[in-house]
């Protein structure tokens, strides 16, 4: 379980540096400031969740089941929060309609708040 997720946690920073340049290098001709900022907090957020993913990896104190809980957490929450937002901030370059995913980005939100809770949880219910 481990290597998964320290394989997914440098696959999702690894897709977001390239994303981060996609939008600061190709999509600054086509997007309006105020999108490439929703771009970025898209990048910057699954980025925050790549270090997150490694710091979870080297707990020792977290058992299998919890691990796996907030991997499954984190991986949903990325791909719905940032996920979306890259398409909501593109949907003006695109031909697609992108708005009724809407709904994805305040829920993978919750998804990647409750693996900080359930890391929070399981941290704050140990002995010391």
């Amino acid at each position: 379980m481990k290597r998964r997720i320290v394989l997914t946690g440098a696959f999702i920073g690894m897709l977001a540096i390239i994303l981060g340049a996609f939008g600061a290098h190709l999509l600054k001709k086509y997007l309006s400031v105020e999108e490439l900022n929703t771009f970025e907090v898209g990048v910057r957020y699954q980025m925050y969740h790549a270090f997150f993913l490694f710091f979870v990896s080297t707990r020792k104190d977290i058992a299998e089941k919890t691990l796996k809980t907030i991997y499954n957490l984190v991986l949903g929450g990325v791909i719905l929060f940032s996920g979306s937002i890259y398409l909501l901030a593109t949907k003006n370059f695109t031909l697609f309609d992108f708005k009724f995913i809407g709904f994805a980005t305040p829920l993978g939100g919750m998804l990647l708040i409750f693996a900080w809770l359930t890391l929070f949880v399981t941290i704050l219910r140990q002995k010391s």
